[in-house]
């Protein structure tokens, strides 16, 4: 009896549990049938769901939102609406992200394109051919630094006058092409026929030692003058340091050859006879004819059949009577010239004018390469902005006209010239002219 009656209330009791189970399973689904899920929930933009657990209480239905809240707030839209024959757009990208390019599709962008990537290239190649250029001419000066230096000591074979002096054993009349510009610290010893009046120019614009009309110094070095540009009184050389500074002009002498950039031209020595013959004596010039022109018809022209010699320059050009090349030859190479007086300027060898074993020098440009070197040098000076420098004279004589000058010339004579121009030919690089001189 005691055994059943355990056994009955034991299955009401499991009964009623299970009824209970029934009914909170029921209720929970009926909740979820209720309450389906609306996008406009409390969490609308949680990525994480929050499940309701069995233990959990009954969830209740939110509050009505407000109706123009529900009439406003829209899901922000990142798709254009569909067009017909169109799909959706991609969503743009944030900023900050980099767009690809748009894809080519016309021929002549594609070419154009091609040429611009083109011409890039081909002003790379150019700068660096300009660059290796520039580089080529910085060694070629150095080099002819380097070969002045050996010459000039004692394992130098060549032996010239003044080889071995000291600067203050150089006269002061020889330190006359010694061109001083104190406000740039710049020495220039010029060389005639060899770009100086050009450089001359370049100095008087940057001295300021000359005013224009308008009362300003000259700026441009074309605008300057002609017959001014070659007036001693513009430059400052060496030789007017001592009616200067007196006793403390070769002590401010070596001061500057010391801190100053100095620098010079040269060219190829016979070139330059040529083209100071052709200057001087194949158009009238009474200055040279009566003091040059006229002692070599005297000397060697009897020997032409030359009687008489005009007075004058235009006397003589009338009656074409001129010395000639060959002429002018004998008389450089005649002991009687230099006892006399000195060579001048114009064929005076350039190591007696510019004492290249006294003065060593940062700059030595040439003749042959005038533009790019004058370019590379007022780069050495900081002045490519400020100064261009002149065209340069396109009647200039060529070397290969030595040959057809040098003609009339016999080889003896050529041979002489030679040695008498030898230190310019070997301190300066240019090449011995062999088939000249034994042709």
């Amino acid at each position: 009896m005691g055994t059943s009656r355990c056994f009955r209330l034991a299955f009401l009791l499991g009964s009623v549990l299970m009824v209970l189970l029934i009914i909170l399973y029921w209720d929970d689904v009926g909740a979820l049938n209720l309450y389906p899920h609306d996008p406009h929930d409390l969490y609308p933009h949680d990525p994480h769901p929050h499940p309701t657990s069995p233990s959990s209480p009954t969830p209740t239905k939110p509050p009505p939102r407000d109706t123009e809240e529900q009439a406003t707030h829209k899901p922000p839209r990142t798709t254009e609406p569909d067009r017909p024959g169109e799909g959706r757009r991609a969503t743009p990208k944030p900023p900050g992200v980099e767009h690809p390019l748009p894809q080519v599709t016309d021929s002549s962008e594609l070419e154009g394109r091609w040429r611009g990537e083109e011409g890039k290239r081909e002003e790379e190649r150019v700068r660096q051919a300009e660059e290796e250029k520039r580089e080529e001419e910085g060694r070629r000066r150095e080099e002819r630094r380097r070969r002045i230096s050996h010459m000039c000591s004692g394992n130098g074979t060549l032996e010239f006058p003044g080889k071995f002096r000291t600067f203050d054993q150089i006269p002061n009349r020889e330190l006359n092409h010694l061109i001083v510009d104190d406000r740039h610290e710049i020495i220039y010893c010029y060389v005639p026929k060899v770009a100086c009046t050009n450089w001359k120019r370049v100095m008087v614009v940057l001295s300021e030692g000359l005013l224009a009309p308008d009362g300003q110094p000259y700026r441009d070095p074309q605008a300057l003058p002609p017959d001014l540009i070659h007036n001693s009184s513009l430059h400052l050389t060496f030789s007017k340091f001592w009616r200067r500074y007196g006793r403390l002009s070769r002590h401010l002498m070596r001061v500057k050859l010391q801190s100053y950039t100095k620098f010079l031209f040269v060219r190829d020595p016979f070139v330059r006879l040529i083209s100071a013959f052709r200057n001087k004596f194949q158009q009238p010039n009474e200055d040279f004819y009566r003091q040059f022109g006229s002692v070599m018809l005297r000397r060697y022209g009897n020997e032409n059949g030359t009687s008489r010699v005009p007075e004058s320059a235009a006397e003589a050009f009338e009656a074409g009577i001129q010395p000639s090349f060959s002429e002018f030859v004998r008389y450089l190479l005649d002991p009687q010239t230099e006892q006399e007086q000195p060579f001048n300027e114009h064929w005076r060898q350039v190591y007696r004018l510019c004492h290249p074993c006294q003065i060593h020098y940062d700059f030595i440009g040439t003749l042959e390469n005038l533009e790019d070197d004058s370019d590379q040098l007022l780069r050495i000076l900081g002045l490519e902005d400020q100064i261009k420098f002149p065209p340069s004279n396109r009647n200039r004589t060529a070397a290969s006209w030595e040959r057809d000058w040098f003609a009339e010339v016999p080889a003896e004579l050529r041979r002489k010239l030679y040695s008498l121009y030898e230190p310019d030919f070997e301190l300066f690089g240019y090449p011995k002219p062999e088939s000249l001189l034994h042709h």
